[in-house]
């Protein structure tokens, strides 16, 4: 097992802890690494946003980058992860570009983190008022506000999911008026975590007793950073925090990735959001990635699989993605 340090000028105890093993992934499509069946790049011209504040009471801000034309288009909003202690928007940048240039304008979002003191809440609140702001200026960027996404990796798959479920509820909705709304009509949640009390249950013993204890950046985000308490401490706050129990038949599709080596969010973490959304009527796609690891490269193709987390490029820009979405997930 490998623990993490907090992050330069961040006090506290390691927020992270990777596990020395992990258990089958479980039911699935299992995706070979393919290199030939990648999104290329096009080229083309693109415009940017950038700095632009979309929370004056937070002083969030987000960048935007799109297609030169000037048609309304789809729009993806993009919660980059960071252990739910950082939210820097400028991560994955040659993917979002890649994005754009396949015709979706795509909006990297910054949102309130365990440092100093939000929680989940904050949290979805936060991406729910990036959409509402969007929404609300879609004629300065040219957006089709009927056809929004949310793709988050990692933490930010986690409120990816949360926004998802949780469309319209009043405890994470920020605006008093209800339109322009915060709901999406499609998610994306990349090796995010669901059931938070269960993050590490597909690994060994240090790593379970780590993440079920009270000092770590899970149980920060649940129940606030100086709390002390563990998600055994409180079942009921924890069950607030899980997408799972928000989960109905009316909810936007999902597509779901998660690598079989992924040793910081348990695999299982991506299936029991899957099935709760087949079991409840709605539609769900869920792909493993053989022998991918938490967000390394062999998300990108790479046949070698990459460098494992905590290696200096093991979180770098992740910059191809699968050439065909499944049908179920297209609102284009």
């Amino acid at each position: 097992m490998t623990q993490h340090s907090s992050p330069p000028g961040l006090a506290g105890p390691p927020p992270l802890q990777v596990s020395a093993t992990v258990r089958p992934a479980g039911t699935g499509t299992i995706l070979p690494v393919d290199e030939n069946d990648q999104l290329p790049s096009s080229g083309a011209a693109l415009r940017e946003h950038r700095d632009v504040a979309f929370d004056p009471a937070t002083g969030l801000k987000l960048d935007i980058v799109r297609p030169g034309s000037e048609r309304p288009i789809p729009l993806v909003v993009f919660v980059p992860g960071g252990g739910f202690v950082l939210a820097d928007r400028g991560g994955n940048p040659a993917r979002r570009r890649l994005l754009a240039e396949a015709g979706f304008a795509v909006a990297s979002i910054e949102y309130r983190t365990s440092t100093p003191v939000a929680t989940y809440v904050d949290g979805v609140r936060d991406v729910q008022a990036a959409v509402r702001f969007l929404r609300a200026n879609a004629a300065d960027y040219g957006l089709d506000t009927r056809r929004v996404a949310v793709w988050g990796e990692s933490a930010g798959g986690y409120l990816a999911a949360m926004t998802g479920v949780t469309n319209g509820l009043g405890r994470f909705d920020p605006g008093e008026d209800p339109d322009p709304g915060g709901d999406v009509q499609a998610v994306v949640d990349m090796f995010g975590g669901s059931d938070l009390a269960l993050l590490a249950a597909d690994f060994d013993e240090p790593t379970q007793a780590f993440f079920g204890g009270p000092h770590n950046s899970l149980v920060s985000y649940v129940f606030g950073r100086h709390s002390g308490k563990a998600c055994a401490d409180d079942p009921a706050e924890a069950a607030g925090a899980n997408p799972l129990g928000y989960v109905h038949a009316e909810a936007p599709p999902f597509l779901l990735f998660h690598g079989t080596d992924d040793r910081l969010v348990s695999p299982s973490q991506t299936l029991l959001p899957h099935n709760a959304l087949l079991a409840a009527g709605a539609s769900s796609t869920r792909y493993l990635l053989a022998g991918a690891r938490h967000g390394d490269l062999a998300f990108l193709g790479d046949p070698g699989r990459g460098p494992p987390v905590g290696h200096p490029r093991g979180h770098g820009p992740l910059d191809r993605l699968p050439a065909r979405p499944p049908d179920s997930l297209s609102f284009r």
